[in-house]
């Protein structure tokens, strides 16, 4: 029964992940993979603290798509799944200080550095354009 049900939430699962991979954010899944990513980047690293709540859904994975559309992006696409990946998640959130865990949320980083972080209350508090807009008001700021 449990392998069944873990094939039932990987099934779920999957369309919110295809919400970030379609649009060209690579996926960490695990802890090696997140330490060789993130933190000696050059330039401009986003990554995506994903999640199968509604806000994720609803404001968190459309403002990033939507943010993306802009001139100006980040050099590299991140993104990791919280409750899904969680030793990946858990590595992630490690460059993510002072801040404390959040599901979902949004970091930008500059060589390496956390230089803009959107935590969960402030993606559930808003629409996806008003998170596209403060992406994109991000990505002018640190992506130039």
């Amino acid at each position: 029964m449990s392998m069944s049900f873990e094939r039932y939430m990987l099934d779920m699962v999957q369309p919110m992940r295809d919400d970030l991979t379609r649009i060209g954010i690579k996926e960490l899944r695990t802890p090696e993979e997140v330490a060789d990513a993130i933190p000696d980047a050059k330039g401009t690293t986003l990554v995506v603290v994903n999640s199968v709540c509604g806000c994720a859904a609803g404001q968190c994975r459309p403002g990033v798509a939507e943010a993306l559309q802009h001139d100006i992006t980040p050099d590299h696409l991140y993104t990791v799944f919280a409750g899904q990946d969680k030793e990946a998640t858990a590595k992630a959130r490690e460059y993510f200080a002072p801040y404390p865990p959040s599901s979902p949320s949004i970091a930008l980083m500059k060589d390496g550095e956390l230089v803009h972080f959107i935590e969960r209350h402030q993606i559930e508090n808003r629409s996806a354009a008003e998170i596209a807009a403060d992406l994109t008001e991000a990505f002018d700021r640190y992506c130039r």
